[in-house]
Order: structure tokens, then C-alpha cells, then sequence
């Protein structure tokens, strides 16, 4: 019996594992453009606005930023649960062709659902690393004849690195467990496969043992990011 609970809650961790590295394969880098709309300062009013004819709201619109600001408060102020019914169930029910009816498709739906969702967490956290570097060492860069991509690389990002890590660090760890939400959409994740034994036979403890590899994947995480932290202390 130990070797059949052990046998498919490996099962269980692998999609885990697979759905917690594409979530990471396609969040990170958009979560990055995301960061980029919400500080976008493209304002096409800009000139006009200084013909005192529009009205002060007007003036300081800035239409990229403030649309992806609107995602972003949306994604973040509801249920990754919730974003996962939707974007799985939604198609099928408003333009009646389920575009998930294929092969894997719920896996697919799935990953959908949590790259959009942490996209938007990742982006705030983007944004307050690029933001908290200090305006004079992009201006010093400037001097020194470096063009904004430069100065962007070889300056900005590797400060960003360093003090992101942290607050990155505690959202990987969460969709380690928010993995388990897969199951919402009859996914065999980890939880769901401890589940089903208590369900077909009875029996409480897989789902103890189910805890195991939690903690265990979770701890090699920590492990991961205490020693990165280490190499990145000459940022000072």
C-alpha cells in the first residue's frame, strides 16, 4: 500500500513540478513587460495639453500605464481560483467551442490562468525594484555617455536583482502550494492524488505524506535562494 500511495503522489508532484516551471518559464519575462506598461510615461496628450485647452484629468492621461494598472488591480483583487474557472469554463460557455477540448488542454488552461495571475504579482515587484534605484546613478550613467539600455543592464538590473530576491522569493514559494489549485479544474496535482486514497480506501494518512513533499520542495527552494542571496551580497 506504501509503495502505491508513494507511486502516485509521485505522479501528483511531477504535475506540480511541471506546472510550477511553466509558471515560471512565462510569468517571469511577462511579468517584466507588465512592470514596463505600468511605468510607461507615454502620453500622447502631452503637447496638446500645453495649449491650456483640455481639462488637468486629461492632461496627465497616459493610457498604457493606466490599462495595465487596471489588470493588475483586477488579477490581484480576485481568486486565482476564481481566474482559473473562468478562463477554463468561460469560452466553452460564451461562444459555445471549448478552445481546452484538446489533448492536455486543461493543463494548458491551467498554466494560462496562473502565468497571467502571478504575471501581475511579479510586475509589482519589478516595479519597486526599478524604482527604488536612485535617480542620480541613471543620471551619473547618462554623463559617462551610456544610452538607456546600457544603463538599464549594466546598472539598474543587476541592483534590481539583489533587492527583488527577497519578495520574489516568498511569491515562488506560494504557487509551490497554490499549485494544488489545479485541482479545481480535475487536475491530478499532489493534494488531489493524497485525496483520493482518504476518499476510496478510507485512510487519512497520504495526506500527511502529502505534506512531505511539500515541505521537501519547498526546502530545496529556500536552500536555492539563501545561496543566491549569499552570491549577491556585493551589492552593498
Amino acid at each position: 500500500m506504501f509503495i502505491h500511495v508513494t507511486l502516485s503522489l509521485l505522479e501528483g508532484m511531477w504535475t506540480a513540478i511541471e506546472l510550477f516551471l511553466l509558471t515560471l518559464l512565462f510569468s517571469l519575462p511577462l511579468g517584466l513587460l507588465v512592470a514596463f506598461g505600468s511605468m510607461s510615461k507615454w502620453a500622447p496628450l502631452r503637447h496638446v495639453s500645453r495649449l491650456g485647452h483640455l481639462p488637468a484629468a486629461l492632461r496627465h492621461f497616459r493610457p498604457i500605464s493606466a490599462l495595465t494598472e487596471l489588470v493588475v488591480w483586477i488579477i490581484r483583487g480576485t481568486p486565482l481560483m476564481l481566474q482559473l474557472i473562468i478562463i477554463f469554463y468561460g469560452p466553452g460557455m460564451w461562444f459555445d467551442n471549448n478552445i481546452w477540448a484538446f489533448g492536455n488542454g486543461r493543463m494548458v488552461a491551467c498554466v494560462v490562468a496562473f502565468v497571467i495571475n502571478y504575471a501581475c504579482y511579479f510586475s509589482v515587484i519589478y516595479r519597486g525594484g526599478i524604482e527604488s534605484i536612485p535617480q542620480g546613478q541613471k543620471e551619473a550613467g547618462q554623463v559617462l555617455g551610456m544610452t538607456k539600455t546600457q544603463i538599464f543592464f549594466k546598472v539598474t538590473l543587476l541592483q534590481v536583482i539583489k533587492r527583488i530576491v527577497p519578495p520574489m522569493s516568498n511569491e515562488i514559494i506560494t504557487l509551490v502550494k497554490d499549485t494544488s489549485l489545479a485541482r479545481t479544474i480535475a487536475i491530478t496535482e499532489l493534494v488531489k492524488a493524497g485525496e483520493s486514497f482518504m476518499k476510496s480506501d478510507g485512510i487519512t494518512w497520504p495526506l500527511f505524506y502529502t505534506m512531505v513533499y511539500y515541505l521537501l520542495f519547498v526546502g530545496l527552494l529556500t536552500l536555492l535562494f539563501n545561496w543566491l542571496e549569499k552570491k549577491l551580497d556585493y551589492f552593498k
